[in-house]
Formats: C-alpha cells, sequence, structure tokens
C-alpha cells in the first residue's frame, strides 16, 4: 500500500493536512488552512513539487 495524504480540522479549528507513510507513520505535516479545499491543494502541491525533486544538504 502507498502512503496517503489526510485532511484534517486541528483544535483551533483550521484545515492541516498531513503525509503518513505505508506503515502509518506520519512523515511531513502541512501548514494551517482556512477550508478543507485550500488545505487539499496543500498536498496536490506537495505532490507537483515533490516530484523529480533532488535530495540537498545544507548546513544548519
Amino acid at each position: 500500500m502507498a502512503g496517503k495524504f489526510e485532511v484534517y480540522k486541528d483544535r483551533a479549528g483550521k484545515f492541516r493536512f498531513r503525509l503518513k507513510a505505508s506503515n502509518g507513520q506520519v512523515v511531513a505535516t502541512g501548514e494551517a488552512y482556512e477550508t478543507k479545499a485550500a488545505a487539499k491543494k496543500g498536498c496536490e502541491s506537495v505532490l507537483r513539487a515533490a516530484t523529480g525533486a533532488p535530495i540537498e544538504e545544507v548546513e544548519a
């Protein structure tokens, strides 16, 4: 099974998303959005941006 995005409402009433790996572990979370539709667009943006993205090491 592939990973999945979950869209949910947080305690403050904002919508957020999290990306879960196939084992259920959360591997990424999104910022707070005013609407569920905006949170879903955030998921789509991550999908587009991650396709073929290189991994870069940076100094802290």
